[in-house]
């Protein structure tokens, strides 16, 4: 028999990837809350995860022998001017998942993000101070103290900008860049914003190796530091979008409710080294565009 995984936010666009690929060794059962949907080979349940008496109750139905917890408001502008109520999931949910996870003795592993830093340096390593300009990252950061005081086994994957096919309930930035791109629509892009983006499938890849092999902080970028305007650019290469019309952009110039961070670029030789492997990001699009 195989072991029960228990995968927080499977509507998400992490979590439906992270479904679909730990079906094949694991008992898989998942957690929505808004977005009902059907994912072969797991079993989906809708819960609040804010509520801890239901979530007392799910760890007790299920038992699972581990738990990854995907499920976020992870939209930054959205934690800016809602800051109270995303608090709710982004730290109390998660830290209440850490204890239940503490008081089973399994493995927890969590997915942070690249955001809990300024962004005045770049290529990040684990040990760097975090400093986040949001209140997104603010969010993360109070979630990764609290679940390592709660449960210090816990694993903290920061995870960076992640882009894929989209999902039955969830897309990443990826079909709106292509879309506007692909109509001859003009696509503004950053060249003052640096991340390493990585394919959610592999960002998956990434969490249930942290289920056996990490305990504490870990960064599961990409291999590539990229602006998001050469971003743009690589992807009218591959995609072969003739007609396209990409303009640079500074972050000045965008007004948004929340701040954001110049590069927050991750190093993640330390995952490298445990058996993450992501391809480049030329292999990775070549990849998306043959699936579709």
């Amino acid at each position: 028999m195989m072991k029960k995984l228990l995968i927080t936010g499977s509507s998400g666009f992490l979590g439906w990837h992270l479904c679909e690929l730990a079906k094949q060794k694991w008992d898989v059962y998942g957690t929505y809350f808004a977005h009902n949907l059907d994912i072969e080979g797991t079993k989906l349940v809708k819960v609040d995860l804010t509520d801890f008496s239901e979530l007392k109750r799910l760890f007790q139905e299920i038992q699972p022998a581990a738990v990854i917890h995907t499920a976020a408001q992870s939209q930054p502008n959205y934690c800016q001017t809602h800051p109270e109520e995303s608090l709710l999931i982004n730290v109390t949910a998660s830290l209440n998942i850490a204890g239940l996870c503490a008081d089973n003795s399994i493995p927890c592993v969590f997915t942070s993000t690249d955001l809990v830093f300024d962004g005045l340096k770049g290529f990040y390593k684990e040990t760097d101070s975090v400093n986040p300009v949001n209140i997104y990252g603010e969010h993360k950061v109070m979630a990764e103290n609290g679940m390592l005081k709660r449960y210090p086994q816990t694993a903290i994957c920061r995870m960076p900008l992640m882009f894929g096919n989209a999902t039955p309930t969830a897309t990443s930035f990826l079909q709106s860049f292509l879309k506007t791109l692909q109509e001859g629509k003009e696509l503004k892009l950053f060249v003052d914003e640096f991340r390493t983006p990585v394919n959610g499938k592999i960002a998956a890849e990434g969490l249930l190796l942290a289920i056996d092999k990490i305990q504490g902080i870990i960064h599961l970028g990409g291999k590539e530091r990229i602006s998001r305007y050469d971003f743009g650019r690589l992807l009218i290469e591959i995609f072969d979008i003739p007609h396209a019309k990409i303009t640079a952009s500074l972050q000045k110039d965008v007004k948004m409710a929340a701040p954001r961070a110049s590069d927050v670029s991750l190093n993640s030789s330390k995952a490298f080294e445990l058996g993450y492997a992501p391809s480049s990001l030329r292999e990775q699009l070549f990849s998306l565009k043959n699936y579709r």
